[in-house]
């Protein structure tokens, strides 16, 4: 299992220690060092079953400072996964991928019917 996450992100921490108190194994990937591409994105997003916005980090101050709020909706799928890929601050995280799924933000309840069931 992947664990995307950025270490200063409270949420991301949350999700760790929830991820090591239930003993799931996971490799973590700093979003910072090694922002998703593209392709990834892609994938995560298909295997999510969310919409595509729901990939962005809409409170950040990346997102807010582009002005997406309004700009997204005139943007096609292809250029969201471009723009996504360009900043890892603008990845919604913590982002779980395992093998049939895939998790994006820390909602316990959520992240324990998935792995604990």
């Amino acid at each position: 299992m992947l664990f995307v996450h950025y270490p200063k992100c409270s949420t991301c921490r949350n999700a760790k220690k929830w991820l090591d108190e239930h003993g799931i194994a996971y490799e973590s990937r700093d979003i910072r060092e090694e922002n998703p591409k593209a392709e990834e994105l892609k994938t995560w997003h298909e295997k999510s079953g969310l919409p595509l916005k729901r990939l962005f980090n809409t409170s950040g101050m990346v997102y807010k400072s582009l002005n997406l709020k309004d700009r997204l909706t005139e943007m096609g799928e292809e250029e969201q996964y471009e723009l996504l890929a360009s900043d890892g601050m603008l990845v919604k995280r913590p982002i779980l991928v395992g093998d049939t799924f895939v998790l994006i933000g820390f909602r316990p309840k959520e992240w324990q019917e998935v792995l604990l069931s």
